[in-house]
């Protein structure tokens, strides 16, 4: 009975995938996990003492719903140094996701196309889907490098948004100031609204992070604290962009998430001042672990940011593949839920360099086919 109540809207999409294997995590006895795609350090003392503190203090009220001063003042005073722009405007989001819900409803009516690069991060199409979009993907394989020339076919009259997300989840992959420098100009030729997903520019391996905001002042940037300050439970995200964008987002969010936790945005404000050099330089270690215990055996573009890897399987589909190596204890995610393709699988390497030298000694195994057991 209570079926018929489900809205159609949420039939678009099934739970996400990797929720199952996270599901599975929990039930098997010393999984050799690579699927996790948060960091495996833990929040900064600091800011952890900066959460008590804040608790302690009696911060445990509603905020702003736009963010606590402590944390929204100092966030827009780097994003002016940064950018320098008349019209960019900041606020505090419950979380990066909770950020992209709000972009979402805020740009995109029913019947807007949404250009989305394929792979992607799984929540993108079904929340183009679930505010009654039209996801629009352009294929990035084999190299997941942008084809300017492809974005540019793709646009129609109800192209409304383009969603760039770099470095990506899931290939690790950083787009190029060419291809940022021209989707930029493509948007606003265009008057296509540009939409940032940057929650892993902390996380850069070769070289300097670039936004498209540096290019197109309209570009609206989602980024927030849980994958550079491992704040993954707490919900502290931010926005930024033109300030008609950013309070329609603030009005959305005081009908929906109404703030992100208020001890939590103390705790971020002292997260601002925390160096994560040294973390980086421990993912560039883990990639080059990675990248080197692989490449003779697995096609694998090497990552230049986040702590992803995407590699093509070297026999059947990614679901068949990612199946074989579950019955061996190693937790990886099938790319088919990050891609209308089903040939690759994320692995993170947020992990012990003890658990990665296992998942790299499974894999290898795997290359040559099924493990007999």
């Amino acid at each position: 009975m209570t079926q018929a109540w489900i809205a159609e809207r949420t039939k678009a999409f099934d739970s996400s995938g990797i929720r199952k294997v996270f599901d599975l995590a929990a039930q098997m006895k010393d999984p050799i996990n690579l699927s996790i795609g948060q960091p495996d350090f833990d929040v900064p003392d600091s800011v952890r003492e900066a959460c008590i503190e804040a608790i302690r203090g009696g911060k445990n009220s509603y905020s702003l719903t736009q963010g606590a001063p402590v944390l929204r003042e100092k966030l827009q005073a780097q994003i002016d140094a940064e950018y320098g722009h008349a019209d960019r405007k900041v606020f505090v989001s419950s979380g990066t996701s909770g950020g992209l819900v709000l972009a979402m409803l805020s740009l995109v009516n029913p019947g807007d196309e949404v250009i989305i690069f394929d792979p992607y991060f799984v929540m993108y199409e079904p929340l183009v889907s679930l505010v009654g979009g039209r996801a629009v993907l352009i294929d990035t394989y084999p190299d997941f490098r942008i084809d300017l020339d492809r974005v540019a076919s793709a646009v129609t009259p109800r192209t409304k948004l383009i969603l760039l997300n770099s470095p990506a989840n899931p290939t690790g992959v950083t787009a190029t100031q060419e291809e940022i420098r021209g989707l930029a100009a493509l948007a606003a030729e265009r008057n296509i609204a540009l939409l940032s997903d940057e929650i892993y520019r902390a996380f850069l391996y070769d070289g300097p992070f670039d936004s498209p905001a540096r290019y197109n002042e309209q570009t609206i940037v989602i980024d927030g604290f849980s994958k550079s300050h491992a704040m993954t439970g707490w919900r502290v995200g931010f926005a930024h962009g033109p300030s008609a964008v950013i309070d329609t987002m603030v009005k959305l969010q005081q009908y929906s998430f109404v703030c992100a936790p208020h001890p939590a945005q103390w705790a971020a404000a002292s997260a601002l001042d925390v160096d994560v050099q040294g973390y980086v330089d421990a993912y560039r270690r883990k990639r080059d672990m990675i990248y080197d215990g692989l490449s003779d055996l697995y096609e694998i573009v090497k990552p230049g940011g986040a702590f992803y890897a995407f590699p093509k399987v070297p026999w059947g589909t990614g679901t068949e593949f990612v199946t074989e190596a579950i019955r061996n204890r190693l937790l990886i995610i099938p790319g088919g839920i990050f891609s209308r393709h089903d040939t690759h699988f994320r692995l993170s390497y947020a992990a012990a360099d003890s658990v990665i030298a296992r998942g790299i000694e499974v894999l290898r195994a795997l290359a040559k086919g099924p493990v007999a057991t």
